[in-house]
């Protein structure tokens, strides 16, 4: 039996992964998000501004007749198509115009699959999305400029099948500081920030294959 360990970085003490609840909001809806770096789920435990300590807990997931889709083997655009169906990188009239044709274009249906794989778009994600949409971004530069952000993988889990194949290993619970882990949060947004900056203004961006270009 192939088996995967992840962590969940919360607020809460006492968390009960549910099928059917989550937010449509986040990264690939509604689902419980999970991710195989133990110390990205501390800094996501106290990444609100709002001084709680938080929780890591610790899950083993049962994979084998698990049906997971993996963003990270597509195209960058694929995953951005994605985050379009669920997060706004804008308000305007000609974002909501201009998205739903690029969702038609690169968007893929991943509403089969049990599990989603692919980047946890952080803070610094809206740094891209927004110049990206703006036209200020080359297409060229999309992926050295994920990896500048170091967004790290997430798994969302998406199916009954999924929760019932997911079990929680409640010995390894672990409570994290806000004062500590916070700062190393807020201190990786800002550097990824500084050097996704650096790069934009550089002669690699071409601003040649844009937004608005590719679709």
């Amino acid at each position: 039996m192939s088996k995967v360990i992840l962590y969940h970085g919360s607020q809460f003490q006492n968390v009960t992964p549910t099928f059917g609840l989550g937010d449509d909001k986040h990264d690939y809806g509604r689902g419980f998000y999970l991710t195989e770096n133990f110390e990205l789920a501390k800094e996501w435990s106290v990444c609100r501004p709002n001084q709680d300590n938080g929780w890591v807990h610790k899950y083993e997931l049962e994979t084998e007749d698990l049906k997971i889709f993996d963003f990270q083997l597509e195209n960058v655009l694929a995953w951005l198509a994605e985050l379009m169906k669920h997060r706004d990188a804008s308000d305007s009239k000609r974002y909501h115009v201009l998205s739903e044709k690029f969702i038609a274009k690169y968007g893929i249906d991943v509403s089969d699959y049990d599990v989603i794989k692919g980047w946890r778009a952080d803070a610094s994600y809206f740094y891209i999305a927004k110049e990206f949409v703006r036209d200020n971004i080359d297409v060229d530069i999309l992926e050295e400029l994920l990896s500048l952000g170091k967004l790290g993988i997430q798994y969302c889990l998406k199916s009954e099948l999924a929760f019932s194949r997911l079990h929680e290993l409640k010995e390894d619970l672990f409570a994290v500081p806000y004062d500590v882990f916070n700062e190393h949060y807020n201190l990786r947004d800002s550097s990824a920030r500084e050097n996704m900056r650096k790069l934009v203004d550089s002669e690699a961006n071409k601003v040649t294959n844009v937004f608005s270009t590719l679709i």
